[in-house]
């Protein structure tokens, strides 16, 4: 499959996105009150499962993006 650089700075871009935004949301939800009582909530543990798999998405296609960039390079 044929990616443009424009797709593949996309894909970059989503990558950094999600590493700028997602950690912010996990301190916001840290810090929340309903985060915890007597241990951690449900309410983390879902949010903290969000927050897990996006991280690694967001990695993934940032990285599908850099692989795309080099390859057109070449």
């Amino acid at each position: 499959m044929v990616v443009s650089k424009r797709v593949s700075w996309f894909l970059i871009a989503f990558g950094v996105w999600s590493w700028i935004i997602w950690p912010k949301f996990l301190k916001n939800i840290w810090a929340d009150k309903r985060s915890w009582h007597h241990g951690m909530t449900a309410f983390f543990g879902v949010h903290l499962v969000l927050v897990i798999v996006s991280l690694v998405l967001g990695t993934a296609i940032g990285a599908l993006g850099v692989r795309a960039l080099r390859r057109e390079s070449r």
